[in-house]
């Protein structure tokens, strides 16, 4: 009871900051902004990238490590680039420190400043671009299809555990082509694999589209992204795939001779996802008991706890239990068995429940001499007594059915959360009432996007790539309008 956490109808803010430290995920460090990302949520997170990274290696990409320092006269180069984040830099201006013998501890040295300042990553498009320039130089050297796992570090004031801190962790594509075409169905392509890992890995349901002119990426012609909704009704951008055209080959002078013997600028994308995946876990599938864990990317996925009052009677037990062990393990599943003694089972239960173990066993003396087993499984709290004979097989599938159903309950809630308003009226009454995805018309400007942004909070999420070209009048200017936009307030 002591982890007891603060309900999500309460304060669902509150919620999700006391499950993700009682959960034994992350937790804040001296460093503001920046988080401790504890190791039971980093084996999740290590779950999450083992599966991208194969994904990735599928489709033909390979990684590679690029500089944490960019020189800060990269950032001049793409004008759109270091508009979009001049304000987020942290900047490195010395290179040493000496004592200071009048008050002791240290000082920054003022003799060792920098002839140039460097930036530390806040993306790497400037330093893997000035890099592709010695890489690139004919047609035989297209596609490069490179991957960076890395940390970057944009300065950010107000956090939040794994959904906005000044360093977080994650993944960037950078690649380049021959071909406009080619660069475009790699971006698409990229959009695709965030997509199937989000729904069919983290059980969570995505709509992938492409961002306005006002919130694509800085220095981007196109920018798609997948946007998943949590359980309070805002949406989470939970990944974005980028057609950056030639704005970087021009800027970093990357050139390549084509089949005809022409030299041309190469064609760009970047795509990434990071820790905020963690975030999107925890806030679309928890509840008020704690995690709720898809078994997919579960680091343990069942547990198993035995009951027993004399300290012989564990004996046969374990026995037992080692058989059921060595079983679910020869299937690829990950289970542990807790027979540690200083802890009573109903402690236990509730540590893992916490922890979102997606199927929890119970096994006392009874069970033994009855041949059953005690199964829980943590997305509904549902228990049920089966037969030890072919309990792995009867797992395996249970798993299987866990996965779908997470999937399913936020599939479900995510289509009652998309609401189609006519009027401006409406529109505000479903954001304050209601929440969720507003698909709306809306007049294809700048100034109408901005205008709503301003009055309610509420921004156009992403234009969906199956979207249906339906005429109208935009909700808020009633101008004209071919197709609906998803609004929403988000993270």
């Amino acid at each position: 009871m002591a982890k007891e956490l603060t309900p999500r109808s309460e304060n669902y803010s509150q919620w999700y900051q006391d499950l993700v430290i009682k959960a034994d995920l992350a937790e804040s460090s001296a460093v503001r902004g920046c988080m401790v990302i504890k190791p039971y949520g980093y084996a999740i997170w290590e779950k999450m990238q083992g599966e991208l990274d194969r994904m990735f290696k599928e489709t033909g990409h390979v990684n590679a490590y690029f500089p944490l320092f960019i020189p800060k006269s990269f950032f001049s180069k793409e004008a759109d680039h270091v508009e979009g984040f001049a304000k987020e830099c942290a900047v490195v201006t010395h290179y040493r420190l000496k004592n200071d013998e009048e008050n002791g501890g240290v000082v920054v040295d003022p003799a060792a400043k920098l002839e140039e300042e460097l930036i530390v990553r806040p993306t790497s498009e400037t330093i893997i671009w000035n890099t592709y320039r010695n890489w690139i130089q004919s047609h035989r050297d297209l596609p490069l299809l490179i991957n960076q796992w890395a940390n970057v570090v944009r300065w950010e004031m107000r956090t939040r555990l794994f959904l906005r801190t000044a360093e977080f962790l994650w993944q960037e594509g950078h690649t380049a082509h021959a071909t406009k075409q080619e660069a475009i169905d790699e971006t698409v392509k990229m959009i695709n694999v965030y997509a199937n890992f989000a729904e069919n890995f983290m059980a969570v349901p995505v709509i992938k589209g492409v961002k306005t002119a006002n919130e694509r990426f800085a220095g981007a012609l196109d920018t798609y992204t997948i946007e998943a909704l949590m359980q309070d009704g805002k949406a989470l951008q939970s990944g974005t795939s980028h057609f950056l055209g030639q704005n970087f080959a021009k800027a970093f002078d990357v050139k390549f001779t084509n089949k005809e013997g022409r030299e041309e600028y190469v064609w760009a994308t970047s795509w990434g996802v990071s820790t905020r995946l963690m975030g999107a876990l925890i806030m679309a599938h928890s509840d008020d008991n704690g995690l709720v864990l898809p078994p997919k990317l579960a680091p343990i996925q069942v547990v198993i706890v035995p009951i027993y009052k004399k300290t012989e009677q564990l004996g046969a037990i374990s026995e037992k239990v080692n058989e059921i062990v060595a079983a679910l393990k020869q299937k690829g599943i990950s289970v542990k068995f807790d027979d540690s003694d200083n802890k009573k089972p109903g402690w236990k239960f509730a540590e893992y429940e916490m922890k979102g173990v997606p199927v929890r066993l119970a096994m006392g003396p009874r069970d033994l001499e009855n041949g059953t087993v005690e199964i829980a499984r943590r997305d509904t709290l549902e228990k049920n007594i089966v037969p030890i004979e072919g309990v792995s097989e009867y797992i395996e599938k249970l798993l299987d059915e866990i996965q779908q159903n997470i999937f399913q309950k936020a599939f479900d809630f995510r289509s009652h959360m998309i609401t189609k308003v006519d009027t401006w009226e409406e529109f505000k009454d479903v954001l304050k009432n209601k929440g969720g995805f507003i698909s709306a018309h809306w007049d294809g400007t700048t100034e109408t996007e901005e205008k709503i942004k301003s009055e309610t909070k509420a921004t156009i999420r992403c234009i969906p790539l199956e979207n249906e070209q339906e005429e109208g009048k935009c909700v808020y200017s009633g101008k004209p309008s071919t197709q609906r936009v998803l609004f929403a307030l988000a993270y």
